[in-house]
């Protein structure tokens, strides 16, 4: 009888280290399939990440562009005042101001982040310096579109208004989508705003703003490399 429980003891606790062994492998293909999967999402996720921030860096790179002629053309600007109306007229003063107005804006694609944010899933990002970029873009865009729109507060509230009174708005839009073929021939001075203290001060903090809109967007874009950078691993 002792022989027998022996038996049966040693052959259940046979069964049972079956049982585990089996429940540990079940276990295990469970974690590796989750893990595959997982690993599957996160590849997807870098790539909707890279093609989304490729899209954003084309928009970037004509963003920065047109924000830098227009700081460049603000200098230029700057520096016909007080300057004799024969200078000024050997300018093409029109064109010069429709690309101070036109600063440009950036408002770059967010839908990848945005859904991996708000479903959880920027959990499966294992690149934690990926990650660090990730909030640091979303952070540093907030900025970057703070300082845009105080350039865009000044054209619209101070610079436009300003021009509207003492210049010729039509000759201007002849340049964008108006594209009107001949100037007004309504009798303006034209070159009076060059000898204007209000017009140079306009002028000024616009330059003030334009150009700290510009070292934000630099700033953003040197983020925006890094994370192509990461993506494209």
């Amino acid at each position: 009888m002792e022989n027998k429980t022996g038996k049966y003891f040693k052959y259940a606790i046979g069964e049972i280290i079956l049982v585990v062994i089996g429940i540990l492998i079940a276990l295990q293909i469970n974690t590796w399939n989750e893990n595959r999967k997982e690993s599957l999402e996160e590849s997807s996720i870098l790539q909707n990440l890279y093609d989304e921030f490729s899209e954003n860096k084309k928009m970037f790179d004509e963003n920065i562009i047109e924000t830098e002629n227009a700081k460049q053309t603000g200098y230029t600007l700057m520096k016909f005042m007080g300057k004799p109306e024969e200078l000024l007229k050997k300018q093409n003063v029109d064109s010069l101001l429709f690309i101070v107005l036109e600063p440009g804006e950036y408002r770059p694609s967010e839908n990848t982040i945005n859904d991996l944010i708000q479903s959880g899933r920027l959990r499966l990002l294992r690149n934690k310096k990926l990650k660090t970029l990730l909030y640091n873009w979303q952070s540093q865009l907030k900025d970057v579109k703070v300082a845009i729109e105080r350039a865009e507060l000044k054209i619209d509230n101070e610079l436009i208004p300003y021009l509207s009174k003492h210049y010729a708005l039509k000759d201007i839009d002849k340049y964008g989508a108006l594209n009107w073929k001949e100037n007004t021939t309504l009798k303006v001075d034209k070159y009076a705003i060059f000898n204007d203290i209000e017009f140079e001060n306009i002028t000024d903090d616009y330059l003030y703003r334009i150009a700290a809109a510009e070292r934000s967007l630099k700033r953003l874009g040197t983020i925006l490399d890094a994370i192509l950078a990461e993506t494209n691993k």
